[in-house]
């Protein structure tokens, strides 16, 4: 069966790229070609594609947002990512937004093939190294807990950088353990730094011992 697809990409040179690998590739037709988000999420209304190959990067509606409203309007519609992005917080926003794929750009033709049939035939089209992330992340030994209700609107995420930095952890080690990268490190720090209202690294340790994001060594730190 020829699936139908849409693509999703915000840059033109690359979007075009793909949709010429496309038309090379068997038992695929590409029926549309979107800008960003809000483009994908109305091609998918007009012309109810089987799959649409979404950047997550894109103005407007960022891929996530448009793959849970896809999912949510068009459930007959799988999306799988194909993006630059391999990094933790990427990959499970797309799969908690509802994508059955995800890949990388630098994905070979044959992939892109087995990942549409896959997700077509109710299974997984993920990348080898995006199934590797998986396995860890779930056999990974958990993270020194967070107070249940973290304050000054600390994200998850966050508060797992913030037990890190705490430990002495500098953002080239903090990436390596979280498997994702320098520049998403510096992005949660600064955003720490811009809720909690710290200036340093010091500032952040004492704060997270303040706040119960660890166990003060010996006595409580006032």
């Amino acid at each position: 069966m020829t699936a139908r697809v849409v693509v999703a990409d915000d840059q033109s040179v690359v979007r075009e790229g793909i949709v010429m690998l496309l038309g090379l590739l068997p038992d695929i037709e590409v029926v549309g070609a979107a800008r960003d988000g809000e483009e994908a999420v109305a091609l998918v209304a007009e012309l109810a594609p089987d799959v649409v190959l979404m950047d997550l990067r894109m103005p407007r509606c960022d891929g996530v947002e448009a793959t849970r409203r896809i999912r949510t309007g068009h459930p007959g519609t799988q999306v799988v990512v194909l993006t630059t992005y391999a990094d933790d917080d990427s990959l499970f926003a797309a799969l908690q937004a509802g994508a059955r794929g995800y890949l990388t750009k630098d994905a070979r033709g044959e992939e892109i093939v087995k990942a549409v049939a896959d997700v077509l035939s109710g299974q997984a089209g993920l990348a080898p190294s995006v199934q590797r992330r998986l396995l860890e992340h779930v056999t990974a030994p958990p993270a020194v807990p967070a107070p249940a209700e973290l304050p000054d609107g600390v994200t998850a995420r966050e508060a797992e950088v913030l037990t890190l930095v705490a430990e002495g952890l500098s953002n080239k080690e903090i990436a390596e353990r979280l498997h994702i990268g320098a520049a998403t490190v510096k992005t949660h720090i600064n955003n720490l730094f811009a809720k909690t209202g710290v200036r340093d690294r010091a500032q952040a340790v004492r704060y997270a011992y303040q706040r119960g994001f660890i166990p003060p060594p010996g006595t409580n730190i006032t």
